[in-house]
């Protein structure tokens, strides 16, 4: 069987090398270098990308044994329909590896056409190491390279404000472009570099912080032979997404103009602000998820698209964003409905496999983090409780019932099924010793006024709230969850 890169032109890969992308995974190949190659094939755009391989083990051997080349493969329900999307993605010019040549990072900042850098580095991309120097060939924490590259491109054009980059990290971290610009300069002056070239830095350079939004689920192992047989060519790269799309940036609009993406089929929103879009995500998308996910699970089910099939959870799900989280949400009630509509079509898809079980880990942090600001948000504004999200942290405290077994902690399910809950000793330990409660409204009283769990808050602050939870988990002690959950909807 031919491999993808011999019966493919390259069709844009040959374009001037304008953006330098830090990272080489399915995430970015599935999203930004996808967006690159659409603006390429419309006109729009005139670039390729150069990656460079951010860690001294990775995937630029396989890269450029396919001359950049691969499959995109985005799949979801379009129109009510299932939707399976085929694209070859051709903007690659050549994936670098600063480890084996360092050189070749340091050509790509003397290069006039370079404009843009994109990363994803994984959260912990944007740090700072103490031990990386500039004579490091190269440094090993990313903003240390980044410096480099700075510092070079600096000397090289003797500081000239016209040869600044656009940097667009999507690692998922909050404020990324500001941390990532801080470390640089951190380095920057520990280096003991030129106090003009730290200058250069701020006024010459554009850090934007970003919001990026699609589930990418990577090369599909399981379906190899299917695409093998569907494509008619061997792809050892080949990437699979949903459909849904969106990169939000937070940065001078001019840039625009140097990175045309929006002007296809690409979703993307330049703002000066992405904390609302943040909200938003972290609220509907990612508080939804949790909010459900483990009294779904405790009631039997298994996966995502399981509840979204279940009339009783589907109708709960709904009722949670659209009267408790949408409420508390402050962007144009619109553009909010619409967002929970694509997260609806979004968790129905037929193509990604979430498993509840997976989705469960660390859920004790998620639920501070998802779900408890719309609960506190929901009664500072309306000095009621928000019913559904009471539910949802009952479920919690029910799927944390369990007990220590050969170092695994373990719940048991109604039907018998005893399941792994995963998250760290201390939250372990603390349900498990918390669990010798018998009485569900002193033991609901204790966790609420665990503060480390919550913020620093004590929960119990809030007139009503344990009792509403107390409530729920003597029902969810005797009764059949979904029954529970029907009285509610």
């Amino acid at each position: 069987m031919n491999t993808i890169s011999d019966i493919t032109d390259k069709a844009n890969g040959n374009f001037p090398e304008k953006i330098l992308q830090f990272g080489e995974g399915n995430f970015l190949r599935a999203f930004s270098d996808w967006m690159v190659d659409n603006a390429n094939n419309n006109g729009d755009y005139k670039g390729s990308i150069v990656v460079c391989q951010p860690i001294s083990k990775g995937l630029s051997d396989l890269i450029n044994s396919q001359n950049g080349i691969y499959t995109l493969v985005m799949r979801g329900i379009d129109r009510n329909m299932p939707s399976e999307n085929i694209q070859k993605i051709t903007s690659i010019s050549r994936c670098i590896n600063p480890y084996e040549d360092y050189e070749a990072l340091l050509s790509i900042a003397r290069s006039e056409s370079l404009e843009v850098v994109i990363s994803n580095t994984t959260e912990a991309g944007i740090s700072y190491c103490g031990t990386d120097k500039k004579s490091d060939k190269p440094p090993s924490s990313f903003p240390a390279k980044v410096t480099a590259l700075l510092y070079e491109r600096y000397t090289f054009f003797s500081g000239d404000v016209n040869k600044g980059l656009l940097f667009l990290p999507v690692e998922l971290i909050d404020q990324n472009g500001d941390k990532l610009k801080s470390i640089v300069i951190r380095y920057a002056k520990e280096w003991e570099l030129d106090t003009e070239f730290i200058e250069w830095i701020e006024r010459a350079n554009e850090f934007t912080n970003t919001l990026v939004d699609r589930i990418v689920t990577g090369y599909p192992k399981d379906q190899i032979d299917y695409f093998d047989n569907l494509l008619k060519y061997k792809d050892n790269l080949i990437v699979t997404s949903e459909l849904f799309n969106l990169w939000v940036i937070e940065g001078n609009s001019k840039f625009k103009e140097i990175f045309p993406i929006h002007k296809n089929v690409a979703n993307v929103i330049w703002t000066h602000d992405v904390t609302p879009y943040k909200t938003r995500k972290v609220k509907i998308l990612n508080g939804a998820h949790t909010a459900t996910v483990l009294a779904a699970y405790l009631s039997g089910l298994e996966t995502v698209k399981d509840f979204m099939d279940d009339p009783i959870f589907f109708t709960y799900l709904n009722n949670l964003i659209s009267n408790e989280i949408i409420p508390t949400i402050n962007m144009p009630e619109t553009e909010l409905k619409s967002y929970a509509k694509d997260v609806l079509v979004r968790f129905k898809n037929p193509y990604v496999e979430h498993k509840l079980l997976d989705i469960s880990l660390n859920s004790c942090s998620k639920f501070t983090t998802r779900c408890l600001p719309t609960l506190l948000d929901y009664y500072n504004n309306k000095k009621t409780l928000p019913e559904n999200l009471c539910f949802a942290f009952a479920s919690l405290i029910k799927f944390y019932q369990g007990t220590s077994q050969s170092g695994t902690y373990l719940g048991a399910r109604a039907d018998g099924f005893n399941y792994p809950i995963r998250d760290s000793q201390e939250v372990l330990e603390y349900f498990e010793s918390i669990w010798s409660i018998k009485d569900m409204n002193l033991l609901t009283y204790e966790v609420l006024s665990h503060k480390q769990f919550w913020g620093g808050k004590d929960l119990n602050e809030i007139p009503g709230l344990a009792d509403r939870i107390a409530y729920y988990l003597k029902e969810m002690n005797t009764k059949d969850i979904k029954k529970v959950l029907s009285n509610i909807i």
